[in-house]
């Protein structure tokens, strides 16, 4: 337990150094395009043509317990988010067979990318670097960024979720640089595209 602590406020203090400050609402969403897990080509123009919104949010990786939590939270209510015309994409820095990993301790059925370049990462101001003592330290916990990415560049992002509804425009944001704080189901679904 007091392991857990001191990585989190270890880790607090990093993302406090280091982390953006995100997109905010009303703020057009940045165009990308990318492969998903499935080798499916996601264009977020198109989806925004063919869906009321797109959830998109962030994830660390598959040695977050708090991201697979949020993960299964999403995947347990994706029928009644999708329901509402949502696409529902998740993107991170760790490799295709550590995304795997995430999908197989997560149940995850949606869209997940592996932002190689951290380009959708630095568009939507949710990158930052952890520094080399910090990469030590979670060494020392078992979770190994090299591996887990497949580089040394030791990026991770702030793990933000943002709704974007079908005229580009962000009409929802949770970015908190406390990695324990997420968007919860229901807030997401409260917001507008998606709200009744």
């Amino acid at each position: 337990m007091k392991k857990i602590f001191i990585l989190s406020v270890a880790l607090l203090f990093a993302l406090a150094t280091f982390a953006q400050s995100g997109l905010k609402v009303g703020a057009t969403a940045p165009q990308f395009t990318a492969k998903d897990n499935a080798g499916k080509t996601l264009d977020l123009k198109s989806l925004l043509k063919s869906h009321k919104a797109v959830v998109l949010f962030f994830y660390r990786g598959q040695w977050c317990p708090y991201c697979n939590k949020q993960i299964k939270q999403l995947q347990d209510s994706l029928q009644l988010l999708t329901g509402k015309g949502a696409y529902v994409i998740g993107v991170t820095p760790e490799t295709e067979d550590n995304i795997a990993k995430t999908v197989e301790k997560t149940k995850a059925s949606f869209s997940m990318v592996q932002d190689k370049d951290y380009a959708i990462m630095k568009a939507y101001g949710v990158n930052y670097t952890m520094d080399a003592a910090m990469v030590t330290k979670y060494k020392t916990y078992g979770i190994d960024l090299d591996k887990n990415n497949g580089n040394t560049d030791h990026v991770l992002p702030v793990p933000a979720t943002y709704v974007i509804n079908k005229s580009g425009k962000i009409t929802f944001v949770q970015f908190d640089k406390d990695y324990k704080k997420r968007a919860s189901v229901a807030e997401i679904m409260k917001q507008s595209p998606l709200t009744p």
